[in-house]
């Protein structure tokens, strides 16, 4: 049986953080180097992926490719500059696919 991890991928300002609650940070210089440490964690056991709103802005077409698979959950977080309201959407989106309905 897997033992799963929990990453947290974006700028370094927005990840550092979260080391100190003990999980594994990978911090990105650009979007680029971003989509490839999302593809290989998603190779690796990771069943959680958090991951900066500013990043996955640009990211659509690499997080298409993992929103229906079991893992990794790739989670948006708000970055050092604030939400962009892309997570909520997200959460917001998948709620109406689970209930058929907008509850919130």
């Amino acid at each position: 049986m897997a033992n799963y991890k929990i990453a947290v991928l974006g700028d370094r300002d927005s990840v550092l953080g979260f080391q100190s609650l003990g999980l594994t940070v990978y911090p990105a210089d650009t979007v680029e180097e971003a989509k490839t440490i999302l593809h290989t964690l998603a190779k690796e056991d990771y069943a959680v992926i958090y991951l900066t709103e500013q990043y996955a802005r640009d990211m659509t077409t690499e997080l298409e490719r993992y929103k229906d698979r079991l893992t990794p959950a790739v989670i948006l977080i708000p970055g050092k500059e604030g939400s962009l309201g892309i997570g909520m959407a997200q959460v917001k989106k998948s709620v109406e696919r689970a209930v058929g309905a907008d509850i919130l």
